[in-house]
This record gives C-alpha cells, structure tokens and sequence, in this order.
C-alpha cells in the first residue's frame, strides 16, 4: 500500500489551499475549456463533506440554483482547480452535512464560526 501511495505522490502535484472543512462558505474558481478558449468560472457555495485523502480527496460543494440545489464534486488535485477562498467559516457539529439538502428557509442557515483574533 505505500507504494502505491509513493507514486502517487511522485506522479500527482497537490496544490495548497487553505483548511475548510464542511459548513464553510466557499469559491472555487476552475478552468473550463470551450473550444481553444480557456476561461475561469466561480461556483460558490457550502461544504457539505471532504473524503479521501492525499491525491483521491474530493470534496463536495452545494449551492442553490435559483430553486433548485446543485451539487459538484471537485478533486483536490484537479489541475483544473485555479483558487479556492473562504467567504464564510461555518459552525457544524458533523463532518458530512447531508441533512443540509432537506433544508428550506431559516432551517438552511448555518452559524458562522466565530473568531477572536
């Protein structure tokens, strides 16, 4: 098993992004390539979980869309990922925050983690 998680790291370049974890507000900005044209786009939302580890962790970020909740899993070591900023560090009790999806209204907001710094 470490062999493999040796190449893994020899082979894959994890970039560094700031420590989030789920229940935190944040914008990944990504590369999409259309044609021969390469833009950044923004998807701004909340964590709902982080998974794996080293070069397989994926998280997932949840934003609404209009009415309708929309979802993407995004891996760590994308090279499509360009940057990733905390808007909001959110206050949650668990570590994956499925129930989140079922939440309307006042029930969907989550406490801001506070600092004292």
């Amino acid at each position: 098993m470490d062999i493999i998680k040796e190449i893994q790291s020899e082979l894959v370049e994890v970039k560094e992004f700031p420590k989030f974890g789920a229940g935190d507000t944040i914008t990944v900005s990504y590369k999409i390539k259309e044609g021969n044209k390469e833009r950044i786009q923004q998807f701004q939302g909340v964590v709902l979980q982080r998974r794996g580890s080293g070069a397989t962790e994926t998280f997932t970020v949840r934003k609404m869309s209009g009415n309708v909740g929309v979802e993407r899993i995004f891996p760590i070591a994308s090279p499509f990922i360009d940057a990733i900023t905390i808007n909001k560090k959110g206050s949650v009790r668990r570590a994956r925050i499925f129930y989140f999806r079922e939440r309307t209204g006042k029930s969907a907001r989550i406490k801001e983690k506070r600092s004292f710094n």
